[in-house]
């Protein structure tokens, strides 16, 4: 099919712009309520990562397909977004037990939906929640010039990141989300909304409202945490995103429940306990363990608010509340990075977030813990006569690939004990000293045939067996690709119809790919904070801005030449490693990734800018890009088996084929004269 003509721009009003900004900032703030909300519900989202992500992505790419043609379906979308979240607090899904054949659990103990029925609906919920609410931005985006559309799509775009990131930042309830989104629903849809309009919305808020005024919740920006007390014990029984998580005790109780606490004491040198760094310190149990201990400063990094809110306020102990007790709300591995002091004992404790950094990539938030460079800045933040531990329950091959991670960076063996089983996991405890010792240990680990290699910064997937693609996976991408195609064919008819846009496809695929190895790298090098993954998607979107500017007022060289450049950025964006960073300043590490991770996206976004500029068809175009993207997003994938450093190869193919498709435009443009750039 010939590319074609949309009909000839219009003039837009001022109410036009507004439309479009508000659609926009609506479609991004909805998007990511949904991850993160999702997430909460079903336990199967936390370990399909970017599952929401990718049917965000189709429902956005089919809406945008279907641009003006037909009948206008956003007044579907509030009924559709109720219908998933009716289906969401309906059919959720629990871990109740580690073991046994019901682990899972839905509403009141009932037997949970199977994951083979619960998530192709919210997949199917998802899609159409954002092709309803796409289509708005669509019809809206076809009344400008392709770049002023894009433009305004951006500014929209970061209002919602900037509306989404007050509302993580004041830690407030979905409620706020739900609130938020009607208000843009009902100002977008205005004569339009009807009895049904108004029931979706009133059905969202209320059972929004409901989840986020029981009690037993408390909201922050990861997790969905329940606190239910247990009297006779003096403990406080803590979940996340309805898993078990944490068991609060007092220091007595902790002493016959979970002795394993104290396993590390054994080990130290006699003397005075000076300082204790605690990463992972949760509800406190850790902290109050070092102060019976004797300890005369605790250093207690916890990423979660509220998990550390619940252990200040409800801890028997009250840990948070000793005067020796400094609190770091604050991820893990960035604190290691960025304090000097030495400590006696550095516990890496219970840090099992189950919550991913970002719904573009499988890195949850404790992934760069156990890597092999951060247990080595572990050791280097260790006194002369300072010992390391880390605890938790562990998968037995888990246990193995720990301690041999602990083993290369100490250079001998630690000290193991082991513990009671938790299902197919046992309770174990890794101690060795500074200096390769263990003093008082019963057991030191003995290295089997076998050790599953190491984590590194560049591959941080320590529960991922070896190098390989969990077959849970590869069937859920091959299910959605299908799906994938057989919708896009639905509404925009044989897909040979979009072949003029495959350079842009690519480009999605390409985009999508740099924009996550982006957020993982400033992860590594910031931490794993919602904030620090709020302001890389804000950099990212100003970096696109910053491009569209620039193709807007000032004449470009040839496509060639800007491929060229791209690629060349690429090349140095592959050739600094992420250590190389770590080894700067904090001032200097922010300008230098800054440069080297932004100038790649800004030369990416002149080459998307340049092409789609001359467009006619622009929501089918940006339909095509927008599916390319989901695209990236299975592909991400492949960095199970690489490492995230190789996607910058991937991203170099891509954007080769983006050349090479879109030869026969690029030879149009330069063959046809160019316009003189506005004075």
């Amino acid at each position: 099919m010939a590319e074609v003509r949309e009909r000839a721009w219009l003039r837009p009003e001022l109410s036009d712009r507004r439309r479009l900004l508000l659609a926009s900032s609506l479609m991004l703030l909805v998007e990511l309520a949904l991850i993160r909300w999702t997430a909460a519900n079903n336990v199967h989202l936390i370990y399909l990562t970017n599952f929401v992500l990718l049917a965000s992505f189709l429902g956005i790419g089919v809406g945008f397909l279907r641009g003006t043609a037909g009948r206008d379906l956003f007044p579907v979308a509030p009924v559709a977004l109720a219908a998933l979240v009716v289906f969401m607090l309906a059919f959720p899904v629990s871990v109740t037990a580690f073991s046994g054949d019901r682990q899972l659990e839905g509403l009141f103990g009932l037997r949970a939906l199977p994951m083979w029925v619960s998530l192709p609906l919210i997949f199917a919920l998802t899609v159409t929640v954002m092709a309803t609410i796409a289509e708005e931005v669509a019809r809206t985006f076809a009344r400008f010039p392709p770049l002023e559309a894009y433009r305004l799509d951006i500014l929209g775009s970061l209002a919602g990141i900037v509306a989404f990131t007050a509302l993580s930042f004041l830690q407030l309830p979905p409620l706020a989300w739900g609130l938020a989104a009607a208000a843009g629903f009902v100002v977008l849809l205005g004569r339009r909304a009807g009895r049904w309009q108004w029931a979706g919305l009133g059905v969202v808020v209320l059972l929004l409202g409901v989840q986020s005024l029981l009690p037993l919740y408390h909201w922050s920006p990861y997790n969905k945490v329940r606190a239910t007390e247990r009297p006779a014990e003096r403990a406080l029984s803590v979940s996340a995103n309805n898993v078990p998580h944490q068991v609060a005790r007092p220091v007595e109780g902790l002493r016959t429940a979970a002795p394993f606490y104290f396993f590390p004491y054994r080990h130290l040198p006699a003397g005075t306990l000076d300082e204790v760094l605690v990463i992972g310190a949760g509800t406190g149990n850790d902290v109050a363990v070092a102060l019976a201990n004797g300890a005369r400063h605790v250093d207690a990094v916890e990423i979660d608010p509220a998990l550390q809110r619940l252990g200040r306020d409800r801890h028997a102990d009250r840990p948070y509340l000793d005067p020796r007790v400094t609190a770091h709300i604050n991820d893990g591995r960035a604190f290691l990075e960025q304090t000097s002091r030495r400590y006696d004992l550095v516990v890496l404790a219970l840090t099992d977030s189950l919550t991913v950094v970002s719904g573009q990539s499988s890195l949850r938030l404790e992934n760069y813990l156990f890597t092999v460079e951060a247990i080595s800045k572990a050791r280097d933040r260790l006194r002369p006569d300072g010992v390391f531990a880390m605890y938790n329950y562990y998968e037995p091959w888990l246990l193995q690939r720990y301690a041999g991670t602990v083993a290369s960076v100490f250079g001998s063996a630690p000290c193991l004990e082991v513990g009671d089983p938790l299902g197919g996991r046992r309770q174990a405890v890794l101690t060795i000293a500074a200096d390769g010792g263990v003093a008082n240990c019963a057991a030191t680990w003995r290295r089997p045939a076998v050790v599953p290699e190491p984590a590194t910064d560049d591959h941080p997937f320590p529960y991922v067996t070896g190098r390989s693609i969990p077959q849970l996976y590869l069937w859920t991408l091959a299910l959605i690709l299908v799906a994938s195609v057989a919708l896009v064919r639905r509404v925009a008819g044989p897909l040979r119809g979009m072949r003029p846009f495959l350079d842009l496809w690519f480009m999605g695929a390409a985009f999508l790919l740099l924009e996550t190895k982006n957020v993982v790298q400033f992860a590594l090098l910031f931490g794993t904070t919602w904030f620090v993954n709020a302001a890389v998607f804000a950099g990212i979107l100003l970096s696109v801005l910053a491009a569209v500017e620039v193709a807007r007022r000032v004449r470009l060289p040839r496509p060639g030449y800007l491929y060229l450049a791209l690629l060349a950025a690429l090349a140095v964006t592959w050739a600094v490693p992420p250590e190389a960073l770590l080894a700067l300043s904090a001032p200097v590490r922010f300008l230098a990734a800054t440069v080297v991770a932004f100038t790649p996206i800004f030369l990416a976004n002149l080459v998307f800018a340049q092409r789609f500029k001359d467009t006619g068809a622009s929501t089918v175009a940006f339909g095509a890009n927008l599916l390319g993207a989901m695209v990236g997003g299975m592909l991400e994938y492949l960095s199970l088996l690489w490492g995230y450093r190789s996607l910058l190869v991937l991203v170099a193919v891509l954007y080769g084929l983006a050349f090479l498709t879109g030869r026969r435009h690029l030879a149009e443009r330069a063959a046809a004269p160019s316009p003189a750039a506005p004075g």
